[in-house]
């Protein structure tokens, strides 16, 4: 299987990352998978135009030639994408927004209707052989009213995506911490091997990785501390 690892985070030590490189242990311990990780902040990525020349050529390219167009070629010959990415503005960062942008390529100018009434770009791309998975740290104390506008951003994009929305991220770089960031690290790499055998995860795996790691209270009390 070829796994595409687009790491949105712009910090070399970043919390979010820690939970995917667990996650990735496990999914890859017979190291039977491609692995390609991308630091997304590390590329040169503009941000996209909107001159509409990719639909002109059709090829699946942008007609900038920056380093999106070697993405575009890992991406639709991928089998499983995983977004990995700090929650910004209850979204994603805007480096990592620009490659989402610049997938355009992937797409036809023209519109077919869906069943369910929505009308779409004609892939050029047999997107319903990728597997997406997110995976987004965020430095709040809970999940309600944080995630959920980027929830629905990739239900939209991505046609319903495995997610993990995991509070409370900045523990996994506190040494102090480790006492409840390790155990989580180890729920996030016993969720890679269940992802390798169907692809999915369990409604009760995704609640496990993303039940807060401390209460909400004694979280805002050393945030407000520090």
């Amino acid at each position: 299987m070829k796994i595409l690892v687009l790491n949105g985070s712009p910090k070399k030590k970043s919390d979010t990352f820690r939970m995917t490189e667990a996650f990735l242990k496990g999914l890859n311990k017979d190291n039977e998978h491609e692995v390609n990780v991308i630091n997304v902040i590390d590329k040169d990525i503009a941000p996209c135009r909107g001159c509409f020349g990719c639909w002109k050529q059709g090829d699946g390219h942008c007609i900038f030639n920056d380093d999106q167009n070697g993405i575009l070629d890992l991406y639709r010959t991928a089998d499983l994408i995983i977004w990995s990415f700090p929650l910004y503005c209850y979204s994603m960062p805007s480096h990592l927004k620009a490659v989402l942008d610049r997938t355009i390529p992937l797409l036809k100018m023209d519109m077919v209707q869906q069943p369910d009434g929505t009308v779409r770009h004609i892939p050029l791309v047999d997107f319903s052989r990728i597997h997406t998975l997110v995976i987004c740290g965020c430095g709040f104390p809970d999940w309600d009213g944080n995630f959920d506008s980027l929830r629905l951003m990739c239900k939209t994009c991505f046609r319903d995506p495995d997610m993990v929305c995991v509070p409370e991220a900045p523990l996994m770089n506190v040494p102090k911490a480790a006492i409840v960031a390790d155990p989580l690290l180890e729920r996030f790499e016993k969720a890679g091997e269940e992802y390798a055998l169907s692809l999915t995860l369990s409604a009760e795996t995704v609640r496990e990785l993303e039940t807060p790691m401390i209460p909400k209270e004694e979280y805002i009390r050393n945030v407000n501390g520090y």
